[in-house]
C-alpha cells in the first residue's frame, strides 16, 4: 500500500526491498528472503551458513521420497539472520514467516530460541546448530 499512501494519502512512503519474500510455486515449491549465501558473502567479511537436508515426517510415514532443504544465512559479526532459503512441501510458507524474523533484523541466537512446533517441517529451521564448515 505504499503506492496508494504516496499517491492518494499525499504520505510518501518508501519499501525496503530488501527482505521481500520470493517463492516459485514447482515440484519441489521454492521459498527464498533475504541474502543469498553467494551476495553475504560479497557484502559481510564473514557469515556463518547453517544448511539441512532431510525427509518430513509426514513424508516418511506416507512412503513419499520427497526432501526438504533449509539454509540459514548469518552474519557471524552480529549474528542477525541475513537470508532463509528452503526448498521442498510448504516452502513458501516457512519463508513468510521467516521474511519476518529477517525484516526485524533479529538474532541467530533469538531464532534459536524459539520452541519448535513438533512434527512439523518448520521446526528444522530452529533446530539448526551446526554451521557449515568453511
Amino acid at each position: 500500500h505504499a503506492f496508494a499512501d504516496t499517491i492518494y494519502n499525499q504520505r510518501p512512503t518508501s519499501v525496503d526491498h530488501s527482505s521481500v519474500p520470493s517463492a516459485v510455486f514447482g515440484r519441489p515449491p521454492i521459498g527464498s528472503v533475504g541474502l543469498a549465501e553467494s551476495d553475504a558473502r560479497r557484502s559481510f567479511a564473514e557469515i556463518d551458513i547453517y544448511r539441512t537436508n532431510f525427509r518430513p515426517m509426514r513424508n516418511m510415514l506416507t512412503g513419499n521420497q520427497e526432501r526438504t532443504l533449509m539454509k540459514i544465512v548469518v552474519d557471524r559479526k552480529t549474528d542477525k539472520l541475513l537470508g532463509v532459503h528452503i526448498a521442498g512441501e510448504d516452502a513458501p510458507e516457512m519463508v513468510q514467516l521467516a521474511a519476518v524474523a529477517v525484516k526485524a533484523g533479529i538474532t541467530k541466537t533469538q531464532w534459536d530460541s524459539t520452541i519448535a512446533l513438533h512434527p512439523t517441517a518448520a521446526e528444522e529451521l530452529v533446530l539448526m546448530r551446526e554451521k557449515v564448515p568453511g
